[in-house]
């Protein structure tokens, strides 16, 4: 073979072989390419789950505190909410495992949004709910309380009606069952086992009446009986184991009274009285009517309250 062929031959090799380079090079530079715009694409995507999941955790976080302040909200309004919390308590647990747990890959980092979203979606049904409860309860416990303010304003009523009957009771003795000479400074003072004043029925032990006499008749000094009458606002006596019932004769007539006490004492000119009487029952709340009577009719008498 000529020297000629054997160039020629030699250029077509190395024309062919170039050729395939160049084609090999061109193959792997493009896939080369691709490769690199698929992982920026994918590298952008992560970026964007990751800002999403970040997102997501905030507004989670931002509506527990939501659900936490209407359910204490609920509470305060007597509501019902212990079917949500533990749906609440389990979502948490959910969001906490998740906030834990590093994604390993794109598709794991997409299931964790999904499911942030998921219990978002979730958590402000919940909310949206209990909000929607609180309200109502709102109102009903504003209807309840202007019902309750009638109420009140109704028994004030009653309550002053009751009291203006011990009242007028108090005023009749006054006016038809009055002595000749009448008792000053009279005051009537309920009190409990601990010797300390009080207003109320259940505490209440024993009654405590002192009065002044001044300026008493001659023709009335002398040795007399004094009497203790309670009764309720309807004029009955309260209950005792030894009332006695009693005749006296005051100026407009005879009068018959039913004492719970009697003390005998050498009436002066001037003296101080009291009376003390422990009572066989507690008093029920209410009101009542406490007198002082001698042989001649009465001498004073006073309303009082038992709430």
């Amino acid at each position: 073979m000529s020297d000629n062929q054997n160039s020629r031959i030699y250029i077509i090799l190395v024309s062919v072989l170039l050729l395939l380079a160049a084609g090999l090079g061109f193959f792997f530079w493009q896939k080369s390419k691709n490769y690199l715009v698929e992982n920026q694409k994918i590298e952008a995507e992560r970026k964007q789950l990751e800002t999403a999941k970040v997102n997501i955790e905030s507004e989670l976080d931002s509506l527990s505190t939501a659900y936490s302040n209407l359910r204490t909200e609920n509470e305060n309004l007597q509501g019902r909410i212990s079917s949500t919390a533990a749906l609440i308590a389990q979502k948490e647990a959910q969001i906490s495992q998740i906030k834990a747990t590093s994604a390993k890959d794109i598709e794991a980092l997409r299931d964790q949004v999904t499911s942030l979203q998921k219990t978002k979606i979730e958590f402000e049904t919940i909310i949206l709910a209990l909000r929607t409860e609180n309200e109502d309860l709102k109102k009903e416990n504003s209807r309840l309380a202007g019902e309750n303010d009638q109420l009140k304003g109704a028994n004030t009523e009653l309550s002053g009606q009751v009291q203006d009957l011990a009242k007028q009771l108090e005023e009749q003795i006054r006016k038809t069952q009055s002595a000749v000479f009448k008792a000053t400074s009279f005051r009537v003072e309920v009190e409990r086992r601990n010797d300390k004043l009080t207003a109320r029925a259940r505490k209440a032990r024993e009654i405590f009446v002192s009065f002044d006499l001044a300026d008493v008749p001659q023709v009335y000094q002398g040795q007399q009986k004094l009497y203790l009458v309670v009764t309720d606002d309807k004029g009955t006596p309260i209950i005792s184991q030894s009332p006695l019932k009693v005749t006296v004769f005051a100026p407009s007539g005879p009068v018959e009274i039913t004492a719970q006490q009697v003390k005998e004492v050498v009436l002066e000119n001037t003296q101080r009285e009291t009376f003390n009487y422990k009572f066989d029952e507690r008093l029920k709340s209410g009101n009542y009517v406490a007198a002082i009577y001698c042989d001649k009719g009465l001498l004073g008498v006073s309303s009082f309250r038992l709430r």
